[in-house]
């Protein structure tokens, strides 16, 4: 069965997706601004959801129409055939949102939908009442410049929650974010690999995944495992592939932080990730980091100055760390981070910068050779 699905992403990674994707096997990729349109089969659907380090979420979608009133986004949700996938106990709780178009009350839209599907649903299965009391179809809307897509989503919890971080150090990076860091870095587990600034582990976890190949999805469930439309065979037959990819190996992982609480936590992390074999972590202050090794790459997340410190502060840590940084010889540096300030305090323009968005807030990806 051939099917239609959408990534959403974060603003920026779209082309790491979108090459993913098709690394995989994926038909018809096409990136878009903050998701990526795809084709596959069933098979495709399980293995996006286990393999993507990028992406948010996998989405089937069921169609598209104009919507400028509430009675086309009634009328066209009412003629997509819900019943084909939503049996009559499923539960199909709706969320959504809408960009530049007539209908702007997002609330509204929920209860037309709700209604729509609930109308179709009980038409088909010939009841007044739907017990959705059994498995969870997610209905997601998109409404943009009057064009409404519909989805269901078979990702449940967002794919950056890979199961290994239930502990975290305030304001954390998330599991995508640093996924692409890492694979903007080039790191695929050769040489040295570091990260002065570990916080809860994050971007040296997501190192010894892509290092290892291993699908980040693995030790997670999906809300689409519950579907009755899916074969259930599909996620047994995906998680194999996966594990066959794997790549063993010995790797030169080395994750840091100044807080012992923070480290302790890292190291929690990693062994519920089951990466724990290829991290070294250690206590210790970035403004004194050196590495005697010639080559090596360091992917960080330093605090930016607007939660977790002043930005004075936080700007007289960058110049430290600017200063330890150049006494080496022969490393890359892609430091994220959104301190309007970062390259003056650092004592260095970098060689190239990328937007990013680490949650709702605009950073730069600041890479230095």
């Amino acid at each position: 069965m051939k099917l239609e699905l959408c990534v959403p992403c974060l603003f920026g990674l779209e082309g790491l997706v979108g090459n993913e994707l098709r690394h995989m096997g994926m038909r018809d990729v096409a990136p878009e601004n903050g998701r990526v349109y795809f084709s596959a089969d069933e098979l495709g659907l399980a293995r996006a959801n286990l393999r993507s380090r990028f992406g948010e979420r996998v989405l089937l979608v069921l169609g598209r129409f104009s919507a400028r009133t509430f009675d086309e986004l009634f009328e066209g949700v009412k003629a997509l055939p819900w019943e084909d996938y939503i049996p009559k106990n499923g539960a199909f709780p709706v969320k959504g949102y809408s960009l530049d178009s007539a209908l702007h009350s997002v609330p509204d839209c929920q209860k037309i939908v709700k209604k729509a599907v609930a109308d179709r649903l009980g038409g088909k299965y010939r009841v007044s009442w739907l017990p959705e009391d059994g498995a969870v179809y997610q209905i997601q809307f998109a409404i943009m410049k009057d064009q409404a897509v519909l989805y269901l989503d078979s990702t449940g919890p967002g794919l950056f929650k890979r199961g290994y971080r239930p502990a975290h150090v305030a304001a954390p990076l998330r599991e995508t974010l640093a996924a692409a860091m890492v694979d903007i870095a080039g790191y695929r587990g050769r040489g040295e690999f570091c990260d002065p600034f570990c916080g809860s582990g994050t971007i040296a976890i997501e190192a010894a995944l892509a290092a290892k190949n291993r699908a980040p999805g693995l030790n997670r469930p999906f809300a689409g495992q519950k579907w009755g439309f899916l074969d259930p065979s599909i996620w047994r037959v995906a998680a194999d592939e996966a594990r066959e990819r794997e790549f063993a190996g010995e790797y030169r992982i080395f994750a840091s932080d100044i807080d012992p609480k923070a480290v302790a936590m890292a190291r929690e992390n990693a062994k519920r990730a089951g990466v724990d074999d290829c991290i070294v972590f250690d206590v210790a202050d970035a403004r004194e980091f050196s590495r005697s090794t010639e080559r090596g790459v360091i992917v960080t997340n330093p605090p930016y100055g607007e939660r977790l410190m002043e930005k004075r502060e936080a700007q007289a840590l960058y110049t430290a760390f600017g200063k330890a940084f150049r006494a080496l010889s022969g490393w890359e540096l892609y430091l994220l981070s959104s301190h309007t300030e970062f390259e003056r305090a650092f004592g260095a323009q970098a060689v190239k910068k990328r937007k990013l968005y680490n949650g709702t807030i605009k950073c730069d990806l600041f890479m230095y050779r």
